[in-house]
């Protein structure tokens, strides 16, 4: 898969033009029914008047300001208009192309041959084809017939939701880990879909959709491509053998893991570097991290706990993809405390904090101890920020480093494992590993000198009081 792309400097020609669609089977909105009024009138000057002329009256017709391509509204239930829009066009921007034109259909029901009706489809391939856009990506699942209905009937090549993301996922994989799992992805996609591919499979390697599996050709059939999934999923199967064996060594020594889950771009990985100074990749684009990361922090008691960044979860989250990156999200599974980082600036936070639990629920992690981590405060208004001040939730600027103070103690309370005692310890001067132990792994609260001894009152994890526990005094 992938858009043709001349990297962060390259022109608008480098990038691949997509038409997006969205499509909307619920309630119309009072814009969405001017706005498609409007949008009828200006299809039908499209051929008359050109393209970007059609669009400026469009956008007049329909009371939108804002540059670029049409907008037909999109009532996604959770979602206002521009922001369902908007995150789909951060998924183009993600894979690297550039948005040509923006439509969308409003039924009471798919269509069970082109999902949108064959309507529609007449007006979108003369939409593509005035823009001379290279693909028409829809914001929606399409069955295997729809996609080969469509592909028959479109100028270009067609790509739904799934494949989008996917094309993002296979854009962003470094690790062989990584890779095995997307293309473990992309085939149970592509499988039950292979009569619909014609354009794309006889394209690998010219454009988004055509990423990843390169060896897989139009004339491949069913057995090839399951021959290649079992393997994939041996590949895989040892990789969590090997991250299984890693976590036991890690559970030797009781060091609780702490894990990063959220909605894609809500700063996961910002917020990682700030409290860890990893240094990892951190990107406004989606789905930037795939691949897990894992480093120690202390915390105020002194614990050390190790935090893990995780992959992003979006709307629509396609289900190959929670399978494939089971090994992956294990580390979500296997944490005692997960931090949920939700976006303070986004408009529709309630809907993403639906989508990110649902996810969980897939992994069995519902139950886990959770902490709402509210970031990006930055961002917000003096009044917005205030309201978030009386409610439970941590508020940070992972950007700005506010507020890592106060997670950091949230995470101490919740943390279960290795729990914080009080202790005293007399301690002779000339143990001098013994003290550099309570110096390095304990809050020491006083210190006085009676002869040769040391007399501490510490709190610090039970597990290091009790490695002391020669030297700690006993009441009676």
């Amino acid at each position: 898969m992938g858009f043709k792309t001349g990297g962060a400097s390259g022109s608008d020609e480098d990038l691949e033009r997509a038409v997006l669609v969205a499509v909307d089977f619920g309630t119309r909105s009072k814009f969405s029914r001017a706005a498609g009024s409007a949008a009828r009138a200006s299809a039908a000057r499209l051929d008359a008047r050109g393209f970007e002329s059609s669009i400026q009256e469009l956008e007049h017709d329909a009371g939108v300001s804002r540059p670029g391509a049409a907008l037909w509204a999109q009532a996604v239930p959770g979602l206002d208009v521009e922001e369902s829009l908007a995150e789909f066009r951060e998924l183009v921007s993600s894979a690297g192309g550039m948005v040509a034109a923006e439509l969308i259909q409003r039924r009471d029901r798919p269509d069970p041959a082109t999902l949108i009706g064959s309507g529609k489809v007449e007006e979108i391939s003369g939409v593509a084809a005035s823009v001379e856009a290279d693909l028409v990506l829809f914001d929606h699942d399409l069955t295997p017939t729809q996609l080969r209905n469509l592909e028959t009937a479109l100028p270009c090549r067609v790509l739904d939701r799934t494949q989008l993301i996917l094309d993002i996922f296979a854009r962003h994989a470094r690790t062989s880990e990584g890779k095995l799992q997307v293309e473990l992805a992309q085939l149970q996609y592509m499988l039950p879909r292979l009569a619909g591919m014609g354009k794309t499979m006889s394209q690998l390697g010219g454009g988004i959709g055509t990423r990843g599996p390169g060896e897989t050709k139009l004339e491949t059939d069913r057995r090839q491509i399951q021959r290649r999934i079992d393997q994939l999923k041996l590949d895989l199967e040892s990789v969590r053998r090997v991250r299984k064996q890693q976590r036991q060594r890690r559970e030797s020594v009781p060091v609780p893991t702490v894990a990063l889950v959220g909605y894609t771009n809500a700063g996961k990985s910002t917020l990682f570097n700030c409290l860890t100074g990893a240094g990892v990749l951190q990107s406004s684009k989606m789905f930037a991290t795939l691949d897990p990361k894992l480093r120690a922090i202390e915390l105020p008691s002194r614990r050390k706990v190790l935090l893990s960044d995780t992959v992003g979860f979006i709307r629509n989250l396609p289900h190959t993809l929670v399978t494939s990156f089971r090994a992956t999200l294990e580390e979500v599974e296997q944490a005692e405390v997960l931090l949920h980082v939700r976006d303070a600036s986004s408009t529709y936070g309630e809907e993403q904090k639906s989508q990110v639990e649902k996810v969980l629920g897939e992994l069995e992690a519902l139950d886990k101890p959770r902490i709402e981590v509210m970031n990006k405060i930055d961002l917000l208004e003096e009044h917005e920020r205030l309201g978030l001040a009386s409610r439970d939730d941590v508020a940070v600027s992972a950007r700005t480093g506010e507020g890592m103070g106060a997670l950091l103690a949230a995470i101490d309370r919740v943390l279960q494992s290795d729990p914080v005692i009080e202790a005293e310890l007399r301690v002779p001067q000339q143990e001098g590993a013994a003290l550099a132990a309570v110096e390095a792994g304990m809050v020491v609260h006083s210190r006085e000198y009676e002869g040769n001894l040391v007399r501490l009152r510490v709190s610090g994890p039970a597990s290091l009081v009790g490695r002391l526990s020669r030297f700690r005094r006993r009441d009676g």
